[in-house]
């Protein structure tokens, strides 16, 4: 009885938005570079052929030149900053092109001087531009820093087309590994500026889709001592074939691929792909999803739990008594950035 009632509530919270939009299946080869296929290959033996090689060197694929143009200017009048960067994989829209940033410090701690910490924050798909901003507010109470990332295609990065960030998770096959590779370069120069200034210990924290980012950046990204992974799935395509956020791109998706496709095309940006590289790094891990979930499907998130279990990868767990979407409702919403705030404080 109390899952119907949550799932109810989650069918309510889904339908509050009203501008979702079923968009055409795309192969997306327009978004491989030239690379001399004759015309008469298929375009999914190309995209197969181009998941193929990104697969056999994904640190080539994430790779993140150092950049010195960074920019730092003041917030909206309370104590936090914005800091502006060139992106390492520039897409067709200018307006996506420059990585934005919002930057809480953390309290300065009292008496003699303690290690610096900061989070690099990748908030969920569809996030507005205050989204987990109190939790980065949490965070520096405790001591730790946060640096909350706009994602791309997000707020002020979302060109003049779109009202939703539709191009990160799309029925456009490409595009979206192109633009979820793009979440994490940029991810990784966020943290490349904390190391810049000095911070000492630097995590990751990341939320339904950010969650996703969150691990493929710490997998690739030796500066990154802790994960906090928030709402998970081992699988991207199965989350957006069985979630509840993504019907709409589940439609542009049906009769055109099928869901064991799709997930063989999505490995580069799924967390499966990379649990050995995370084993050898010994990231200290924690794993939140909730009991009640319909967009990350509580089978898939287990799943992953089960996998880290199984190879002996050490993390921590937590389960929310609650949904996806009254996550972000009280109390849930308290008790999940308790979790969070908890384990980085720890662990950092």
């Amino acid at each position: 009885m109390i899952g119907r009632l949550f799932h109810a509530w989650e069918h309510r919270l889904a339908n509050v938005s009203k501008d979702r939009v079923v968009r055409p299946f795309d192969w997306g080869v327009d978004w491989l570079a030239p690379n001399g296929h004759p015309e008469e290959v298929a375009p999914v033996e190309r995209v197969r052929q181009y998941v193929s090689a990104v697969l056999g060197d994904s640190d080539s694929w994430f790779a993140t030149p150092p950049t010195d143009a960074y920019a730092v200017a003041p917030g909206p009048g309370d104590g936090t900053s914005w800091v502006r960067f060139p992106t390492a994989r520039p897409t067709p829209s200018p307006q996506n092109n420059t990585a934005i940033a919002r930057y809480v410090p953390g309290r300065p701690a009292d008496g003699q001087r303690r290690v610096r910490r900061a989070v690099v924050v990748l908030p969920q798909w569809n996030s507005d531009a205050d989204g987990h901003v109190g939790l980065c507010r949490l965070l520096a109470r405790f001591g730790i820093s946060a640096l909350r990332l706009t994602l791309p295609y997000h707020e002020q990065r979302m060109p003049p087309e779109l009202t939703r960030a539709d191009y990160i998770v799309s029925s456009n096959v490409v595009r979206t590994l192109e633009v979820c590779r793009q979440a994490v370069v940029d991810a990784r120069r966020a943290v490349m500026w904390l190391h810049r200034e000095g911070y000492e210990r630097i995590g990751i924290l990341g939320t339904s889709l950010g969650s996703c980012l969150a691990m493929l950046t710490a997998a690739h990204e030796p500066l990154v001592r802790a994960q906090a992974l928030n709402h998970i799935s081992p699988f991207f395509a199965d989350v957006v074939w069985r979630g509840l956020s993504t019907r709409h791109v589940r439609a542009g998706l049906d009769g055109h691929i099928t869901l064991e496709a799709l997930r063989e095309l999505w490995r580069p940006i799924s967390p499966q792909q990379y649990l050995d590289r995370l084993h050898r790094r010994s990231t200290s891990t924690l794993l939140v999803y909730a009991r009640y979930d319909l967009t990350f499907p509580v089978d898939l998130s287990r799943a992953l739990v089960g996998e880290f279990r199984q190879r002996g990868i050490p993390h921590q767990l937590a389960v929310l008594p609650c949904g996806h979407y009254s996550t972000g409702s009280a109390p849930f919403k308290y008790m999940d950035g308790a979790i969070l705030t908890r384990f980085l404080y720890r662990t950092l």
